[in-house]
C-alpha cells in the first residue's frame, strides 16, 4: 500500500491545498457578517430573514456530517474534498447572482454542502500523511488558517464590497474555490486509505457513538459553546456592534478583522496548550470546562455591559472558538482510533447543528421587538435573544460539570465515614 514520504515537498502538497480549502471554508462561513447591511438593504429581509440565509450554511453542512465519514473512508479526502469544493463553486455563483431570498437561500446550502468536508477531510489527509508527534501543532495550524479566512471576510472584503458590490464578492470566491478543487485533485498525491468501510458498519460505529455516556457529556457543552461561537462571529457580533454599540461600519470591520486575528492565534495556542497540558497528565476535560467557562464569562460581560474594553471582550470570545480543538482531544482520549473519525463527524454534526439553531434564532428573537424608524432594533432584544444563548451554555457546562463532581463527592463521603468510625 503506498503511504505519503514527508519530505517537505510531499507534506507541503498535502498540507498546503487542505489549509486553503479550509480557509475558503471560514471565508464562506464569515463573510455575510460584512455584506449583511447590503444584503438587508438590497433584498428587504428581516432579522430573521437574515438569520435564516446565513445559518442554511450551517443546516447542509450539518446534514452532510453522517454519510462524510463513509466516503472520506471509501475514496479519501483528495477525491471528496475537490467534488464537493466544484459544489461550492457552483452555490458560490448562484449566490452571486441570485435575485430573490429563494435563490439567496439555494446558493448558501449548496456553499454549506460544498464546504461540508473542508475539516474533516483535511485532519484525515494530515493524519495519513504526517507522524502523530505532529499533529496536535498541524491540527492548530489548520484551524488558524479559518482564522486568516475569517480575516480575509472581514477588512478586504469590505474593501471589495465598496469599491464594487457584494455580488462580486461571490463570483471571486466561486472561481477561487473551482480553482482550489483542481488544485487538489492535481497536486495532492495519492495517500494511503484503510480498507473501504460498509455503510452498515459506519451505522454501527456510530450507534457506538452516540450510545456513549462520556460523549454526551462532552457534547451539550462543546457544541452550544462553539455552535454560538461561530453563529455570533459569522454574523450577530456585527450586528451587535452595529445596533447595540452604535459603531460606523470602518470601525466594525476593525473589529471583525481583529476577532479574526484572535481566533488564528487563539486557535494555535489553544492547540499547544492542550497538548502540554496531555503530555503533563491533566484529564482533556479539565481544559475543556475552562475554555467554555471563561467563554460564558466573556459573553456575560458583553451583555450587562461591563466597563471592559469591547475590543478586549469580542477578541476573546473569538479566540475561544478554537476551543474546538480540545473536544476532539477530550474525545481522542474516550473512543479508540478506528472510532475516531466517527466520534469527531458526530460532535462536528452537534456543532454545526447548534450554530444553525443559534444563528436562526437570535434573528427570530431580536424580530420580537420592533425595529425604530432607522431599522435598528432595541438593545434589549439582542441582550435577551445572547442571554438565551448563553443560558443554555451555562446549563451545558453544569451537566458535563456534575459527574466529576458526583466523583469526587463519592470520594469524600467514604473517607470522611471512616474517620467518624475510627473516631468512635
Amino acid at each position: 500500500m503506498k503511504h505519503i514520504p514527508t519530505a517537505p515537498a510531499s507534506a507541503a502538497a498535502v498540507f498546503v491545498p487542505f489549509a486553503t480549502g479550509y480557509f475558503l471554508s471560514y471565508l464562506f462561513r464569515s463573510v455575510n457578517a460584512v455584506i449583511a447591511p447590503n444584503l438587508a438593504a438590497e433584498m428587504g429581509l428581516s432579522s430573521a430573514q437574515l438569520g435564516l440565509l446565513t445559518s442554511t450554511y450551517f443546516l447542509t453542512f450539518a446534514l452532510s456530517q453522517v454519510p462524510l465519514g463513509v466516503l472520506l473512508d471509501h475514496y479519501g479526502p483528495r477525491r471528496v474534498q475537490a467534488c464537493l469544493f466544484a459544489v461550492a463553486a457552483v452555490g458560490a455563483l448562484i449566490f452571486g447572482n441570485g435575485t430573490n431570498l429563494a435563490t439567496l437561500v439555494a446558493g448558501r446550502a449548496l456553499i454549506g454542502l460544498g464546504v461540508s468536508a473542508a475539516l474533516m477531510a483535511a485532519l484525515k489527509a494530515v493524519v495519513l500523511a504526517f507522524p502523530k508527534e505532529r499533529l496536535a501543532l498541524l491540527n492548530g495550524c489548520l484551524v488558524m488558517f479559518g482564522g486568516i479566512g475569517a480575516y480575509v471576510a472581514a477588512g478586504p472584503t469590505d474593501a471589495l464590497v465598496r469599491w464594487s458590490d457584494w455580488r462580486l464578492v461571490f463570483l471571486i470566491l466561486a472561481a477561487a474555490t473551482a480553482l482550489a478543487a483542481l488544485t487538489i485533485l492535481l497536486v495532492v498525491p495519492d495517500q494511503h486509505r484503510a480498507a473501504p468501510t460498509t455503510l452498515a458498519k459506519s451505522l454501527v460505529g456510530l450507534r457506538t457513538v452516540f450510545s456513549d455516556s462520556f460523549f454526551w457529556r462532552i457534547a451539550p457543552a462543546s457544541a452550544c459553546a462553539i455552535g454560538t461561537a461561530w453563529a455570533i462571529q459569522g454574523l450577530w457580533a456585527a450586528r451587535w456592534l452595529a445596533e447595540v454599540d452604535g459603531l460606523s461600519r470602518g470601525d466594525i470591520v476593525f473589529c471583525l478583522s481583529a476577532m479574526a486575528g484572535a481566533l488564528a492565534v487563539g486557535a494555535l495556542a489553544i492547540g499547544l496548550a492542550g497538548d502540554r497540558l496531555k503530555r503533563a497528565g491533566v484529564n482533556a476535560s479539565v481544559p475543556l470546562v475552562t475554555a467554555f467557562t471563561a467563554f460564558a464569562l466573556l459573553q456575560m460581560a458583553i451583555i450587562q455591559h461591563l466597563p471592559i474594553p469591547r475590543l478586549f471582550l469580542w477578541c476573546g470570545c473569538a479566540a475561544l472558538g478554537g476551543a474546538t480543538v480540545l473536544s476532539y482531544a477530550a474525545l481522542a482520549e474516550n473512543f479508540p482510533k478506528e472510532l475516531a473519525g466517527r466520534a469527531n463527524g458526530a460532535l462536528n454534526l452537534l456543532h454545526i447543528g447548534v450554530a444553525f439553531v443559534v444563528q436562526w434564532g437570535i434573528g427570530a428573537v431580536i424580530d420580537l421587538w420592533p425595529a425604530a424608524a432607522d431599522g435598528k432594533h432595541p438593545a434589549i432584544a439582542y441582550e435577551t435573544a445572547f442571554g438565551l444563548a448563553l443560558a443554555a451554555q451555562v446549563l451545558a457546562i453544569a451537566w458535563l460539570v456534575a459527574p466529576v463532581a458526583r466523583t469526587a463527592r463519592a470520594k469524600i463521603v467514604p473517607a470522611a465515614d471512616d474517620l467518624m468510625s475510627a473516631r468512635s
